[in-house]
């Protein structure tokens, strides 16, 4: 993994690996103790926010998106749109159905939130075989937006998610 400092090596110890789940045969990179954790959440937040590109506005992807996705828009000073699963939006600008790792899922853009040349950056916490990225990334092309790079926690190499988003700029703070 190579060195860490101070604390990023404390939000790398807090991180929690659950294994079968959500199903059997799926290790789980659990990030939740990192978040309750002010140092590390800091760390982590400025980890992703110090190499985003550009950007006028920042997507964070349900569930844990959304909470780096909001600090990372505080820090970059943009806007934050949360992508969601499907029944929970009153107005749905677009919707993309697409492959997990271990299931298929949907999700969904709100109405009037990205603007058409918007620069998008895409936020999530863990980057596995690309499918969430990618789906995201399609929601904010249909609305006519930029996606000009995507930024997560923990990135899962083996899985080959990185190879899946080829061009475009993929930022991890931790690889495994």
């Amino acid at each position: 993994m190579g060195e860490l400092s101070g604390d990023l090596e404390r939000a790398w110890r807090l991180m929690r690996e659950v294994p079968d789940f959500p199903e059997p045969g799926v290790l789980f990179r659990d990030i939740s103790p990192v978040l309750a954790d002010a140092e590390a959440f800091r760390a982590v937040v400025y980890g992703l926010a110090r190499t985003a590109p550009d950007a006028d506005l920042v997507l964070g992807i349900e569930a844990r998106g959304f909470l780096l996705g909001a600090a990372v828009a505080y820090a970059c000073g943009t806007g934050i749109v949360g992508v969601r699963k499907p029944g929970k939006l009153p107005a749905v600008a677009h919707r993309v159905d697409y492959d997990l790792e271990y299931g298929q899922a949907t999700l969904e853009l709100p109405e009037g939130t990205v603007a058409p040349g918007q620069r998008v950056l895409v936020v999530d916490d863990v980057l596995a075989t690309g499918g969430t990225v990618a789906a995201s990334s399609e929601l904010v092309r249909q609305a006519g937006g930029e996606v000009v790079g995507a930024a997560v926690a923990v990135e899962l190499a083996a899985l080959g998610g990185r190879e899946r988003l080829a061009g475009l700029n993929v930022h991890a703070v931790f690889t495994v």
